[in-house]
C-alpha cells in the first residue's frame, strides 16, 4: 500500500534541495547542477491523465451550490477546472479569501458529494495508463502522482480500479502550501522519489500543470485530453499528445537525448 498516514506528515513548504530559489522570481526553481540527464522517475496529473472524472466534479460542485443557494455556471466551473479548491470558492465569490474556515466548509462538502458520485458511479483508468504505468514500474522507474486534488478523493478512485500498486507515492493538494502552476506540487514528488528534478518527466493535461513542470526544472508531456494543443503551446511542453496510449518509455527516454 502506499497510503502510510507518515506520507501526509512531511513539513511544509519546502525546496528540493536540488535547487535554490531564484532571486528574479521566487516561484521559479534554478538546478544548482548541469549534467547531462536520464529518464529517473515520472510523475503523473490525476483528473485528464490518469482517471477522467470530470463529469462527477461538475455535479459536485452544482449539488454543493444548490444546497448552499450559491450562482455556478458552466462556464465558471470550466475556468476553474484542475485547481485547489481554495482557489475556486473565493472566485466563485462563495466565501472571503480570509474565511478559512467558511472555505473549508464548502471544499469538504464538495469533496464528499464528489467521493460519493465516484462509489455510486465508478470509474475505470483512462485508455493506456494501466499500460504505461506497468512498462514503468516494469523498468524500475519510479512513478507519482501530483495533483491538486485532494489526498482522499485519489485513495478512493486508487482503491476502486486498483491502482495503488503501480505508484510509489502520491502528493495531493494537502501536501503543498502553492497549487500549480507553483512547482512545489512536482519538486515534492521528486523528494519522495528520491529522484533529482531534471530527472523527472511529468505527464499534464493542463496549462497550469505544464506551466509547474518547467518551473520545476522537469521534461513535460503535454495531453489534449481536456485542452486543445494550442492552448497547452503556450507552456512549450517538451511533447504533446492526443492521449496516453501515444506515450511510451521511449518517448519518455527521448525527451533527454
Amino acid at each position: 500500500m502506499i497510503f502510510p498516514d507518515n506520507l501526509r506528515s512531511i513539513t511544509r513548504p519546502y525546496r528540493h534541495p536540488y535547487f535554490l530559489v531564484s532571486p528574479e522570481n521566487p516561484t521559479t526553481s534554478v538546478p544548482t547542477q548541469n549534467k547531462k540527464r536520464q529518464l529517473e522517475g515520472v510523475i503523473f496529473d490525476w483528473d485528464g491523465v490518469i482517471i477522467d472524472s470530470h463529469d462527477q466534479h461538475e455535479r459536485s460542485w452544482f449539488m454543493v451550490a444548490k444546497d448552499q443557494g450559491k450562482t455556478l455556471t458552466s462556464k465558471q466551473f470550466r475556468a476553474t477546472f484542475g485547481q485547489r479548491n481554495e482557489t475556486i470558492i473565493p472566485l466563485l465569490g462563495w466565501a472571503d479569501p480570509q474565511d478559512e474556515a467558511g472555505i473549508k466548509k464548502l471544499a469538504d462538502r464538495k469533496e464528499e458529494y464528489y467521493r460519493q458520485l465516484i462509489k455510486e458511479d465508478g470509474i475505470e483508468p483512462l485508455r493506456g495508463a494501466i499500460g504505461l504505468l506497468c512498462a514503468l514500474k516494469d523498468a524500475g522507474i519510479p512513478r507519482a502522482v501530483g495533483s491538486s486534488t485532494p489526498y482522499e478523493n485519489i485513495k478512493v478512485v486508487m482503491e476502486i480500479t486498483g491502482l495503488e500498486d503501480l505508484f510509489d507515492d502520491v502528493v495531493a493538494s494537502e501536501d503543498v502550501v502553492l497549487g500549480k502552476p507553483d512547482p512545489d506540487v512536482f519538486l515534492q514528488a521528486a523528494l519522495r522519489l528520491a529522484v533529482e528534478p531534471e530527472a523527472c518527466a511529468v505527464i499534464e493535461d493542463a496549462p497550469a500543470g505544464l506551466r509547474a513542470a518547467k518551473l520545476a526544472g522537469m521534461k513535460s508531456v503535454a495531453i489534449t485530453t481536456t485542452h486543445s494543443a494550442e492552448s497547452l503551446a503556450a507552456e512549450a511542453p517538451d511533447h504533446t499528445v492526443g492521449d496516453l496510449p501515444e506515450v511510451t518509455l521511449d518517448v519518455l527516454k527521448d525527451l533527454f537525448k
